[in-house]
């Protein structure tokens, strides 16, 4: 069956909350994501039971407390295509407090957690760049919150995709908890343009095709992965960034290639 809820979310205004993506309105179990555009002296709390989240100021800078403990002056960057990410990382049951120091896009991503582990900060020092592919499927990945980092559940991750290049590509998906060949994580990708009037593609499919659909994607915009292969292309002239949340049943990315594109890495279909 075909995905019961719309994959393409554009933001909704200009203040406060833009972005509200949910289990039960995504249509899934694990991923949420909010974002919000702040002004200097705007805050946002939250902290509930049984959901760990991660606050990623994709650009301006903010003063976060968690359960006591404080992390002033997160972030910093004027664009998500410049620098490298901060992060703080809050576990289930904590509550947190982000207040913004200047015009801050901020990124709440949450999914199921336990409580045990302490609430910590993540800066740009302790993320490694990292590019992936060849050629015109060249990218630069910043592990926000890989899984060599403690958390219950969450992965977040960016990628920066030069104009006219692909990413996310050969296709690939994670969608059956079949470890350790392939697990199943639900995924969101928060895009920005670079010039912000620009697009760009995602393409969301399955091997079934019964979830087959290209996204024209616009900046600022979010797209729902709940299964299936999930392709995108940068235009020339036109830099791509994206945020991605990941959840699952078990904390770890492995992914299986479109067999009939494997052949791009050299490899047997």
């Amino acid at each position: 069956m075909s995905h019961p809820q719309p994959l393409l979310r554009r933001p909704g205004g200009q203040a406060g909350r833009v972005l509200h993506i949910t289990p039960e309105n995504a249509g899934w179990t694990y991923v949420g994501f909010d974002l919000h555009h702040l002004s200097p002296g705007d805050t946002v709390a939250g902290g509930t039971a049984g959901h760990e989240v991660c606050l990623v100021p994709v650009t301006g800078s903010i003063d976060v407390e968690a359960g006591g403990t404080a992390f002033p002056q997160l972030g910093g960057r004027a664009t998500p295509f410049e620098g490298k990410p901060s992060a703080a990382y809050v576990p289930a049951g904590t509550p947190w407090r982000a207040t913004a120091r200047d015009a801050v896009v901020l990124a709440v991503c949450s999914a199921p957690g336990e409580p045990g582990l302490p609430p910590r900060r993540i800066d740009p020092a302790t993320i490694t760049p990292e590019w992936r592919g060849q050629g015109s499927n060249r990218r630069l990945v910043h592990n926000i919150l890989p899984e060599g980092e403690p958390a219950s559940s969450l992965l977040v991750v960016e990628v920066v995709t030069p104009s006219g290049h692909w990413s996310s590509y050969p296709p690939h998906k994670h969608d059956r908890d079949a470890y350790p060949a392939e697990t199943l994580l639900e995924e969101t990708y928060y895009h920005r343009l670079h010039p912000p009037q620009g697009f760009a593609m995602q393409r969301v499919y399955t091997d079934a095709r019964d979830i087959d659909e290209v996204l024209l994607v616009q900046d600022g915009d979010c797209v729902l992965v709940p299964r299936g292969y999930h392709p995108v292309g940068a235009p020339h002239g036109y830099d791509l960034y994206y945020l991605n949340v990941m959840a699952g049943p078990r904390r770890a990315w492995r992914f299986h290639n479109d067999p009939a594109h494997a052949w791009i890495l050299g490899q047997t279909a």
